[in-house]
């Protein structure tokens, strides 16, 4: 696997990813329309790669080939940046300056191979440089992945997207 910075030739995969995993992932937590809520078939890519760009994005890639451990031997905090590193995306994840992660998402069909975990390490670290803590909104479903990590629950909220209200948690992560 690779872990390199995002693309603007990503972002269309990306915003499949969004769609397909949050539909079949999130879907043993949340109702039909809550997930069309959440991820609609329709978003504004234009919006999307500005949000991508302007935050620090990973994105984790696989080649048809690849069963190797993930590489992390590379620049930029174990970063790939060259264009050879393309393979196929399975996960990624956002984090902004402030240290909220806005982002993490793997592939439907990758879940359980330590992706999100080896994206949410860089992210993290890219934390650490600027900011004492991260906060993330969790949904229902990776509430335990970031409990994990030594997130805390601040607190539970009901959000509401396309009017549809939907529950998540407010956690955070003290930096060292």
């Amino acid at each position: 696997m690779i872990l390199r910075e995002y693309r603007k030739e990503d972002c269309p995969a990306l915003l499949r990813l969004f769609h397909d995993t949050v539909h079949a992932v999130n879907a043993r937590d949340y109702t039909k329309p809550q997930l069309d809520a959440w991820a609609p078939l329709s978003l504004d890519e234009e919006n999307w790669d500005e949000s991508f760009r302007r935050h620090f994005t990973v994105v984790a890639a696989v080649t048809e080939t690849d069963g190797s451990p993930i590489d992390r031997t590379a620049v930029n905090g174990g970063l790939k940046t060259g264009a050879a590193e393309s393979g196929i995306i399975v996960g990624f994840g956002d984090i902004d300056s402030s240290g909220y992660l806005d982002r993490l998402y793997v592939h439907k069909d990758h879940q359980g191979k330590h992706i999100g975990t080896a994206v949410c390490d860089i992210l993290e670290a890219q934390a650490a440089k600027t900011s004492k803590k991260i906060t993330v909104h969790s949904s229902l479903t990776a509430r335990g992945f970031f409990e994990k990590r030594g997130y805390m629950i601040i607190r539970k909220q009901q959000v509401t997207r396309c009017g549809v209200s939907l529950t998540n948690f407010v956690m955070e992560k003290p930096l060292k």
